[in-house]
């Protein structure tokens, strides 16, 4: 994960492409200038937040983010009923909170828009401890109103203000939509598998105080949670994507066409940042009991296929986000992320790798790379994972054993997508 921290910065040199729109953005907290900008971030995102949850409060119809705009029609048409998300009120017990709230959130997001665009007379980037904000006294009332329920009472000037705002910082930020409006972010150990150490945290303080280096040694990473997923019957999964390198010089890159899903046992929800309704690890999940009036179509096993992922979109009316959508995307990321970090590989002759890539989606069906895994787990532990464990497997030492002496020979569900 740290690793993939750090190279994926890098790909804009050799690819024409933005991480930011593949990689939900991410920090290692071990490293000074890194733990400052993380807590830079964290400002900006609860002020662009406070902005979201303004417009909520008033009942503004939603802003289609920049990144839904270039979703085929066919990842859009579902409405959110489909893909409920449990959120707390924004009418809480008592007087709202001033309108100077939003001014102030205004204010900074506008500074910060104007960053974006190099409008600054320096040239650089003003920092949020930079523009005279109490950040100590907004993020205390921010908590109010998006984890306790506190109003807000935007004027009408302040709603059309938020509205244009974020219509333009959307098409500046490619994370907008899928951030979210809890600043929730997801704190990991840099170098442990199967979910082990995982926590999902709201408020900066708790970040800074879990990864305080006299608290738990060893490198910690956060990232920004994808707040907005996918969901099936109002619970989260993610995927286990496989592909196989062949050769670092030239990269060779074999995507495997069939993968596997994985639930959590509990509903979503941003009420309860609890690993059963957010980390989707078979590894903790199988710590945790089902739940009570869990979706009868939901597996016991936590498991699907990618054939019963795509007989559930077709059902609700997603049939082409498959193949549109959400393959094309991780195909991209996947030879985005290598291509990022093959300098720094040392390549030899005669040696392949199989690795798992673990994705989320996002309500537009965008995937979201959340981590690469070396060695990836071959037990089997459920009747899905057990069949493609072995096809995988079996169709590895095709690629890298009968294309030697047979390079028309047959390659099971791998393809080849990228060949320098």
């Amino acid at each position: 994960q740290e690793g993939l921290c750090l190279n994926l910065r890098n790909l804009p040199w050799v690819d024409q492409a933005d991480p930011d729109t593949f990689f939900p953005r991410c920090y290692r907290l071990g490293a000074v200038d890194e733990r400052q900008a993380f807590i830079e971030d964290f400002h900006l995102t609860a002020a662009r937040s406070l902005l979201k949850v303004a417009l909520e409060s008033a009942g503004d119809p939603p802003i289609p983010w920049a990144g839904s705009a270039m979703v085929p029609a066919v990842a859009q048409r579902v409405p959110r009923s489909h893909i409920p998300h449990p959120m707390p009120s924004t009418a809480g017990p008592g007087p709202p909170l001033p309108p100077q709230l939003v001014e102030e959130a205004l204010q900074v997001c506008e500074q910060h828009l104007g960053s974006l665009g190099h409008q600054d007379i320096d040239g650089d980037p003003p920092s949020p401890r930079m523009m005279g904000t109490d950040w100590d006294c907004f993020l205390r009332d921010y908590y109010r109103v998006a984890h306790e329920g506190a109003g807000l009472a935007p004027s009408g000037a302040q709603r059309e203000r938020c509205r244009a705002l974020l219509q333009r910082l959307a098409g500046r930020l490619p994370q907008l939509g899928m951030e979210g409006d809890r600043s929730v972010w997801i704190l990991k150990p840099g170098a442990k598998s199967r979910g082990r150490g995982i926590v999902c945290v709201a408020q900066l303080e708790e970040v800074l105080r879990l990864a305080a280096p006299s608290v738990r040694a060893g490198e910690w990473v956060v990232q920004k949670y994808v707040e907005r997923p996918l969901l099936i019957f109002g619970t989260k999964f993610d995927v286990r994507q496989w592909f196989l390198v062949t050769d670092w010089n030239p990269l060779t890159i074999w995507f495997y066409r069939k993968s596997y899903l994985r639930f959590c046992s509990q509903p979503f929800s941003l009420r309860h940042l609890d690993p059963a309704r957010h980390l989707c690890n078979v590894s903790i999940q199988k710590q945790c009991g089902p739940a009570r009036g869990r979706h009868p179509r939901l597996p016991p096993d936590q498991t699907w296929s990618c054939r019963q992922l795509q007989a559930y979109l077709a059902q609700v009316g997603r049939a082409g986000a498959w193949h549109q959508v959400m393959v094309p995307g991780m195909k991209a990321a996947v030879v985005g992320a290598l291509r990022s970090a093959q300098d720094l590989v040392r390549s030899r002759k005669g040696s392949f790798e199989l690795y798992g890539a673990d994705f989320v989606f996002g309500e537009d069906c965008q995937p979201w790379l959340l981590e690469i895994n070396a060695s990836p787990t071959m037990a089997p532990s459920s009747a899905v994972t057990g069949r493609l464990c072995a096809s995988v497997q079996r169709d590895t030492l095709r690629v890298v054993i009968d294309r030697r002496d047979n390079p028309t020979c047959p390659t099971g569900a791998f393809e080849l997508i990228y060949k320098e």
